[in-house]
């Protein structure tokens, strides 16, 4: 074949992709994006997220016929889902002719107050290039992103919409929850209707790494179904209140299979009102730079505990800085690392062990500018506790 009719069947390959892509688009009625850039978190006026009193009576369950049981799930449903909104997410991707082809997400998310604000995941817009919100009556409005929490997986948009046309959720909290409790899950996946999932809580104070590569704390496991499109609606109590977003599944085949994890309700009270303000949370400028010590590096260097984080360095200023940690002093090689040393050592914070450097990290980031924080060191061969007061700084966060 020769170079000319290689090249003229790229063209036309090029061509037709083009032209179905374009079909396809325009069939689905789908809104064209704003721009390439990506949305950007800009500042609101209000604050808040709404009242949280049960709203659903709670019901004993009939052992012999669980009629009311059965009752209690139509309630929740009925109660709760025009609080529940679907997310749909246009983002402008290219080819392998760079020919530009529009990548649709979905996701869901709930009503935070009568101002308009969304709470969904951040990994549901991500990235996004337009964002559309459909809500329970089918209506649909262009949202923005106000602010974003890619730690914790929470993002918050906004709408304009008639107060008196939106349902704001309950908020519950998670402080009291068991492990068996009857939980719901409700989502609306694509616009077209919401589905509604229950279980039980299976595990609580979980640990799960974030898509943005975080430890999220405190995680709510429950064996409530979560399907894709259900990301960033809520988890929802037997009284008819939010105790989390439900935001990842554990699978091994790409389907659910009966372990889905949700971010709690207290961590969004805890960031709401900053991401509604400021667009951001406000976090402590930790400052430390270390190394996850493992058993076998703890043994080739001779430190007192198995585990921990080595600082390696202490920016200037910050709150380590200020609280007189220490940074190392010379590199060496060990095994096949390079290990900076004769820094401190750090084995807790608080009550809590550290055994890595995502312990420290996640713990520390979700401290408030203004806490105070123990750390458990070993200086010198000698184990001593540091006060550390948390510092804000200003501009984007850097631990």
């Amino acid at each position: 074949m020769s170079k000319f009719r290689l090249l003229l069947i790229i063209f036309l390959i090029s061509a037709v992709t083009s032209v179905i892509t374009l079909f396809l688009v325009s069939y689905l009625g789908l809104p064209a994006p704003l721009n390439q850039s990506g949305p950007k978190p800009v500042r609101a006026q209000s604050t808040g997220v709404a009242p949280s009193p049960p709203v659903v009576e709670r019901l004993s369950a009939d052992p012999s016929t669980g009629a009311d049981t059965e009752q209690l799930n139509i309630r929740i449903y009925e109660q709760l889902s025009p609080s529940v909104v679907n997310i749909t997410t246009i983002e402008v991707a290219y080819d392998f002719f760079f020919s530009p082809v529009r990548e649709q997400g979905t996701g869901s998310g709930s009503i935070l107050n009568t101002d308009g604000h969304i709470l969904t995941n951040y990994h549901v817009v991500e990235n996004a290039d337009y964002i559309q919100v459909t809500l329970a009556d089918k209506s649909q409005f262009k949202a923005e992103l106000i602010g974003f929490d890619e730690i914790n997986d929470i993002a918050v948009l906004k709408i304009d919409r008639e107060a008196k046309i939106l349902r704001p959720i309950p908020m519950g909290s998670s402080q009291n929850l068991h492990v068996g409790q009857m939980v719901y899950a409700i989502g609306n996946p694509f616009g077209l209707s919401h589905t509604m999932t229950s279980g039980i809580i299976s595990s609580l104070g979980r640990s799960i790494k974030s898509k943005a590569g975080f430890i999220i704390d405190d995680v709510i496991q429950s064996d409530a179904a979560i399907n894709p499109g259900n990301s960033g609606g809520p988890l929802i109590d037997s009284s008819g209140r939010m105790i989390g977003i439900t935001t990842s599944i554990f699978t091994t085949s790409g389907g659910n299979i009966g372990i889905g994890f949700s971010v709690p309700v207290d961590t969004v009270r805890r960031v709401v009102n900053d991401l509604i303000r400021y667009g951001r949370v406000r976090r402590p400028w930790v400052g430390i730079y270390g190394q996850s010590i493992t058993s076998d590096l703890s043994r080739y260097l001779a430190l007192p505990q198995p585990e921990g984080v080595l600082v390696a360095y202490v920016e200037p200023g910050s709150s380590a800085d200020q609280a007189g940690i220490r940074g190392g002093t010379r590199r060496v090689r060990a095994g096949i690392y390079r290990v900076v040393i004769g820094g401190d050592f750090i084995v807790r914070m608080d009550d809590r062990p550290v055994t890595n450097t995502e312990d420290l990290t996640s713990y520390l980031l979700n401290r408030t500018p203004g806490d105070t924080v123990t750390l458990t060191l070993y200086r010198d061969g000698r184990e001593i506790q540091v006060r550390m007061e948390m510092r804000e700084k200003s501009g984007r966060y850097r631990m």
